[in-house]
């Protein structure tokens, strides 16, 4: 009784053994190295070469089966101008990436570009991306700059004006630039009304000189002034705010 309870835990041992045996065999046949990889997505300015130098440095080396997914995804989103990214196994050695861009909707600061969500990214190697709003703020303000150039455009395109470029200083202060042309300080305080003013005075026969105009200040209780091309400014209220 003792010896065949002996055989049966005998026999038990080599077959897992054997099982052992020949998984390690079929991974070690299975995780062969990368011979083929392909990608796929919504590209535009990003070019073959250009991805191909940033990935290759996350396969080099290695396995089909070993290479950790998760971690050459993650890395590959870090890529500038790699907004999502996939990776998949295709069998029998071959990787295919899916790449989505980034959608640059303005410039950041002058040397980023802002994404749809006002996350900022950098620009790497890419020569053009069209005609963008220039934007700035402070730090992690991007999704506001973006949200209040919205409003501005919807609130301006009736007049048939279009903001070129949006500041907002770290003081909480705001100005922007209308056609590349006559730049507007609304400052901290009362933006609505102040923007109404403008559009006010704009009707009123300033849009008919905007060539001399340098810029119209609105930061008064009640007034704004106009600072005119090789002239000191006019203002109609002394105090501003």
């Amino acid at each position: 009784m003792a010896s065949s309870t002996s055989n049966r835990l005998l026999g038990l041992i080599l077959i897992v053994a054997l099982l052992g045996a020949g998984g390690r065999t079929l991974w070690l046949w299975l995780d062969r190295p990368i011979e083929t990889v392909s990608i796929r997505g919504d590209l535009h300015h990003v070019n073959a070469a250009y991805l191909q130098r940033h990935l290759s440095p996350l396969i080099r080396g290695q396995t089909w089966l070993s290479i950790d997914l998760d971690r050459v995804r993650d890395e590959a989103r870090g890529i500038d101008w790699i907004h999502e990214a996939r990776v998949a196994r295709h069998w029998p050695n071959a990787l295919t990436f899916e790449l989505y861009e980034q959608r640059p909707v303005a410039w950041w600061n002058d040397n980023e570009l802002l994404n749809s969500d006002g996350e900022p990214f950098k620009v790497g190697s890419i020569m053009s991306v069209g005609r963008l709003p220039n934007l700035a703020g402070p730090r992690g303000s991007g999704s506001e700059v973006l949200a209040y150039l919205d409003k501005l455009q919807r609130t301006l395109a009736p007049l048939g004006m279009k903001v070129t470029q949006l500041r907002l200083e770290p003081r909480g202060a705001w100005r922007f630039q209308v056609d590349d042309n006559v730049w507007v300080m609304l400052g901290r305080n009362d933006g609505t009304d102040r923007l109404k003013r403008f559009i006010a005075a704009w009707q009123r026969g300033l849009n008919k000189q905007a060539e001399r105009i340098r810029y119209i200040d609105l930061r008064y209780p009640n007034g704004i002034a106009v600072a005119w091309h090789g002239e000191t400014s006019m203002a109609e209220d002394a105090e501003k705010q």
